[in-house]
């Protein structure tokens, strides 16, 4: 029997944890185990267990049995292999091979406690966002609004109001001398489409441009709508090709004027 050791008999977690103490106690290479000394020890640890009324598990149990089996292999000479077969396995290459595992999943698991422990030192800073990044909204996607039309439909339309406008000309009224007329606001217009907008909701575009009296009237709001429509306040559509266009007037209140103080 070999020099007796102390053990503390709650830190081995499994049969292979224990024999794994033992390599490293005895510093035994663990490639090549002096199966007789690390079975002695083992047993040992057995022996103690059983003194303190301990549950031996039958995993401790089976291990103990393998050592054995292993030992008694060890301790029979080997047979001389006949010519063309293999030399005969280590008894212990089984069990090299699983300390070597069980030492390496230890390894990892021990590992990862440790950035666990570090883990809980850290502390991480909370969301300081400023309140205008928070509030921001993406602008009004202007190809969005007009995905379904394309200029020039709105450009035909234009060109058409504009001819019913000259086809209203007195021809003999119109050689009479000229009378100025008020110059037409642009921020004035915009706010005359959105409150006809936000009062009916969906109207349309030529019939609106067809309500005009004059041509100045027809080109101003012909631009207010269109700058409506970048502001993301109106979406226009169409639902078949050469129909009229739709408009819809998206927004929840009227802009102020004082948003629409464009160059005239």
């Amino acid at each position: 029997m070999s020099e007796a050791l102390q053990f503390n008999l709650e830190v081995f977690q499994g049969p292979l944890d224990l024999l794994l103490h033992l390599i490293e106690k005895n510093k035994i290479n663990i490639y090549d185990i002096p199966i007789v000394t690390i079975t002695d020890q083992y047993l040992e640890y057995i022996a103690a267990m059983q003194e303190r009324d301990m549950d031996i598990t039958s995993e401790f149990l089976v291990m103990a049995a393998t050592l054995i089996n292993i030992k008694s292999k060890m301790l029979l000479p080997a047979p001389e292999p006949e010519e063309g077969e293999e030399e005969p396995v280590d008894p212990r290459a089984e069990l090299v091979q699983r300390l070597l595992e069980y030492k390496m999943y230890k390894y990892i698991s021990e590992e990862l406690k440790d950035k666990q422990i570090d883990a809980t030192k850290s502390f991480f800073k909370g969301s300081s966002i400023p309140q205008e990044i928070r509030d921001y909204r993406d602008p009004v996607d202007v190809s969005e609004l007009l995905s379904d039309l394309t200029l020039n439909e709105l450009h035909s339309i234009f060109e058409s109001v504009i001819k019913k406008q000259e086809d209203k000309v007195d021809p003999i009224r119109s050689k009479f001398g000229r009378i100025e007329h008020d110059e037409i606001s642009i921020a004035g217009k915009i706010m005359e489409i959105q409150q006809f907008g936000f009062l009916h909701r969906h109207f349309s575009f030529r019939n609106m441009l067809e309500k005009q009296h004059t041509k100045s009237d027809v080109i101003v709001t012909f631009l207010g709508i269109l700058e409506l429509m970048k502001m993301g306040q109106i979406k226009v559509s169409q639902k078949e090709v050469f129909d009229d266009i739709e408009i819809d007037f998206i927004a929840d209140s009227v802009l102020p004027v004082e948003r629409f103080q464009l160059d005239e």
